[in-house]
């Protein structure tokens, strides 16, 4: 090793062993790649059951993170090798197509990789050992296709669906609650599926949370939440059949004293603030109002309520206001937290888990595992077996050719 200088002063290093070094290949690269792997998975296996346990994650800028998402952990890792790189794809494709398993998956191409190296040893050649797995897969699907049982279900028989979620639950940091975020979790799911289509359009399923109070406060909002309350404190706390005029226009005298027609509106959101003066010239009208509401969730309010976003007070109309059937707001304990809530939404069969715990740390870990209990009951328990050996088939046909150095 020598030291040099370039045109501009800067060092740099000349390694004169460079020639000396060679790359792994053949049953030594093979090897290298499980050891990799196994690596992996004997992480991932102590948080893998009901009785697994939590990882402490620190990220570079130093926030912690506390989880047995097998999933979140490998995205938290720092790795360079290609075949853990790899390990976090695996269980990247698992946690998109199925939502749950992502610790399984990794664990289990560990236990296949692990036995493949006795193979390796024993002389067979990769291409056969490949062979064996896929095989292996072709009658793990057979035989899955013969012990799979059907159950019916719908609104009023959710037993069965409830003791599914709660099996996901038992595994995770919030299991002294499983029993209720489970009916959450199954009525969230009821509410925007399609029974006839057997479909879930899990994006309707909004996953909020709030610092503050107990798991036990968790609770299912037929509609949307937005961290906003009412801009005076007399206003009504309650509307119902509420008629919404969503303004992006500043609110502000004198606009409120200029002659435009009557639209029946009973509630009034808008994107920007306005002073006392306006919420006075409000107060004797009876009509409440929300204001600097976020551009994203305005945009939300439109679609759920079916409403029209106003830029001018002169473009409101009865056919621009958004309809909903209760906007309440609600508060929270001795905290003073305020929320507004818009449920039964014309257009709209949104719902919203609306989630308490002590800490942000709780909050987080609980939306991963309602998360995980959601994708459970939409995935098909076949489906979710067969993914896993398929997945592990690709890992396995990739990393014994050699292919992963």
């Amino acid at each position: 090793m020598a030291l040099a200088f370039d045109e501009y002063g800067r060092p740099f290093i000349i390694l004169k062993e460079q020639e000396q070094k060679t790359r792994l290949r053949g049953i030594k690269a093979q090897k290298a790649n499980i050891s990799a792997e196994k690596v992996i998975a004997r992480v991932l296996r102590t948080s893998l059951g009901p009785k697994g346990m939590d990882k402490m994650l620190q990220s570079p800028d130093g926030n912690v993170t506390i989880t047995n998402d097998g999933a979140t952990i490998l995205e938290h890792m720092d790795v360079d090798n290609q075949i853990t790189k790899l390990m976090v794809e695996l269980s990247q494709s698992q946690d998109y197509e199925i939502g749950d398993g992502t610790t399984g998956v990794v664990v289990m191409a560990g236990a296949l990789l692990e036995q493949a190296e006795r193979l390796l040893e024993r002389g067979i050649h990769p291409i056969r050992i490949a062979e064996g797995y896929e095989m292996a897969s072709r009658i793990a699907v057979e035989h899955l296709e013969h012990i799979v049982q059907k159950f019916d279900f719908g609104p009023i028989n959710i037993e069965l669906l409830v003791q599914t979620c709660m099996t996901t639950l038992s595994s995770k940091i919030v299991n002294r609650c499983k029993r209720p975020l489970a009916e959450i979790s199954v009525k969230a799911v009821l509410s925007v599926a399609d029974l006839e289509r057997k479909d879930v359009n899990l994006d309707l399923i909004k996953v909020e949370g709030k610092v503050g109070g107990k798991l036990e406060d968790t609770e299912l909002v037929y509609g949307i939440t937005v961290d906003k309350d009412m801009s005076h404190p007399q206003m009504p706390k309650k509307i119902e059949d509420a008629k919404m005029a969503i303004l992006t226009c500043p609110f502000e005298p004198p606009k409120p004293k200029t002659k435009h027609k009557d639209v029946g509106a009973t509630l009034v959101i808008c994107q920007w603030g306005f002073d006392d003066e306006a919420n006075h010239l409000l107060m004797p009208r009876n009509l409440p109002a929300v204001r600097w509401v976020g551009g994203v969730e305005l945009e939300l309010i439109a679609i759920a309520t079916g409403g029209r976003i106003v830029p001018r007070f002169q473009e409101l109309t009865p056919e621009k206001l958004g309809r909903a059937g209760l906007v309440r707001e609600k508060s929270f304990g001795t905290t003073k937290d305020k929320m507004l809530y818009i449920e039964h939404c014309a257009n709209s069969r949104a719902v919203t888990i609306f989630i308490r715990g002590g800490n942000k740390m709780m909050i987080e870990e609980t939306k991963r595992s309602i998360h995980d209990a959601l994708c459970g009951q939409e995935s098909h328990s076949q489906q979710f077996y067969c993914l896993w050996w398929w997945i592990s088939r690709d890992f396995l046909l990739n990393c014994c050719r050699g292919r992963c150095r």
